[in-house]
């Protein structure tokens, strides 16, 4: 959307620039060397050229304007929606974006489930080091509970976020 708008925003500086260049075309007057027969021919015709080079040049600006805005109301036809096709497209954006928002959260989720996962291993790896140890002075263990030890994660079915166990 924001993209359609952007093109018609450059169509219309365009348009408004090709009617600023065709109005500062003009055949300035030119005026013959002397009084004699030969200065005033070349003069009108040197005159005659500029303006059908100058004609020639606004007809091709006029075509081009024609042109864009021609396009121009292509893609404006193509904005006006109808209320309920807006609602449709506004509900939709806002969808988008939540699930993006929703996304990003379990990317976040899951990279803190594989850090804690990482930290519970370690943990493990101290208590099964240390427990017979601790265990022979204190009489009972350092750490129980390890069995059924899990981490949440988020994992994506065909779109659909599911949420799961990593177990440790």
């Amino acid at each position: 959307m924001e993209q359609r708008q952007a093109e018609i925003e450059a169509i219309r500086s365009q348009i408004e620039a090709l009617r600023s260049e065709r109005e500062a075309l003009t055949v300035g007057e030119i005026l013959p060397e002397s009084d004699s027969p030969e200065a005033i021919t070349k003069a009108y015709r040197h005159q005659a050229r500029e303006a059908a080079k100058v004609s020639t040049e606004v007809e091709g600006i006029d075509q081009a304007i024609a042109a864009l805005e021609a396009q121009l109301h292509q893609k404006q036809g193509g904005l006006q929606l109808s209320p309920r096709q807006q609602e449709r497209l506004n509900r939709e954006q806002e969808v988008e974006q939540a699930t993006q928002r929703a996304y990003d959260h379990a990317n976040r989720i899951n990279e803190l489930a594989a850090e804690l996962a990482e930290e519970l291993k370690a943990l493990k790896a101290i208590a099964h080091e240390l427990s017979p140890v601790y265990w022979q002075l204190y009489h009972k263990p350092l750490i129980t509970g390890f069995r059924g030890t899990s981490v949440p994660y988020l994992r994506s079915d065909s779109n659909v976020l599911m949420i799961g166990k990593l177990i440790i």
